[in-house]
């Protein structure tokens, strides 16, 4: 049965599997030895005495192991290799990106464009005065007051006999 940390056994703090586990594989490493609580849990909780013997045998295969030695020509054929790579004629619709100078231009030339993009009107909006709903009357002044030079010069109209017509029409349809 395990206990929790605050447990005592004979005057003696109890360890938890989880906190031998963070250090189980300094100890089966061989950096550093268990203390006095890690080594009377590990006599006591079976799983955790599993866990450290697993990890040494585990540990003692990788000591033991050799690596092969690669093949005596293997630096020369790696060599040759990549010269005959280097060598072939570069395929597909990338192959001038590996160019310096254009992919230099290319970046520059999609850095404007983004730039652009992002800058052209977007700008904040200045406020203007409130639109009025076309055919008010407020919307009728605001258009005279827009173009009030354009009506002061139409007094070239005044003097045409079409005007005085109109007069007498609407005269005429009052009586």
């Amino acid at each position: 049965m395990r206990r929790d940390i605050g447990e005592e056994r004979e005057g003696e703090a109890v360890m938890k599997c989880e906190e031998i586990r963070e250090r189980v594989l300094d100890v089966a490493a061989g950096r550093s030895e268990p203390t006095k609580e890690e080594s009377t849990h590990l006599a006591g909780c079976a799983a955790c005495a599993q866990q450290l013997k697993s990890i040494r045998s585990t540990m003692s295969l990788l000591d033991e192991w050799q690596t092969p030695e690669p093949s005596p020509y293997f630096d020369v054929r790696l060599q040759a290799r990549l010269r005959e790579e280097m060598a072939k004629p570069q395929a597909g619709w990338l192959h001038w990106f590996r160019r310096p100078v254009l992919a230099a231009a290319l970046t520059v030339i999609m850095g404007v464009g983004i730039g652009l993009f992002f800058t052209r009107g977007n700008g904040p909006v200045p406020p203007g005065p409130p639109v009025a709903e076309v055919g008010s009357a407020v919307s009728d002044l605001q258009t005279l007051e827009k173009n009030d030079d354009m009506y002061a010069n139409f007094e070239l109209l005044d003097d045409l006999d079409l005007q005085q017509d109109v007069v007498d029409n609407s005269q005429n349809a009052d009586n």
